[in-house]
């Protein structure tokens, strides 16, 4: 997974072009709202990523990584409105940690060219790279998800599960 994070990255670096002098990552987070026991974490362990990252390898090929947290409190109209104050020319990736935020999103961060890391969550069409070219939801998305539960309990059935 660190692999495919660093090749986003990497990927978003050269887009960037004279970005380069500022990585700015933007983490929309949810600290506060419905679902803050997830949310917490998860930003405390994506921030300490980025300050190794920066401490340890004096960032990414050198250049420090500014990662911009944005509280939405998992609410759709927060997240937009924290990309709509960050996008600017200086944006590198968002990741907006909501599916309902990806929705919205995916129309303009392709229309902006910024890439969206929506790991594991959103629209689950985006895996195609050849329609969804800002769009990473990797390693999985919801359809592995079900993909992997269906085989599960396939395989603890012999692989029949009529009648079930």
């Amino acid at each position: 997974m660190k692999q495919k994070l660093m090749a986003v990255l990497a990927a978003a670096t050269l887009t960037a072009g004279p970005a380069l002098a500022d990585l700015k990552i933007v983490d929309t987070s949810y600290r506060t709202g419905p679902y803050a026991a997830n949310g917490i974490p998860f930003s405390d362990g994506y921030q300490d990523y980025f300050t190794l990252l920066n401490q340890r390898d004096g960032g990414i090929g050198g250049e420090k990584i500014n990662l911009v947290e944005c509280e939405t409190g998992y609410n759709t109209e927060k997240g937009v409105e924290c990309y709509e104050a960050n996008k600017g020319g200086d944006a590198l990736v968002f990741q907006p940690l909501s599916t309902g935020i990806t929705y919205q999103l995916i129309p303009k961060a392709t229309a902006d060219q910024i890439p969206l890391h929506t790991m594991g969550y959103g629209r689950t069409s985006a895996k195609n790279g050849e329609v969804f070219r800002w769009v990473f939801n990797y390693p999985a998305n919801y359809w592995d998800g079900a993909s992997h539960a269906v085989t599960h309990i396939l395989n603890e059935n012999d692989g029949d599960i009529s009648g079930k």
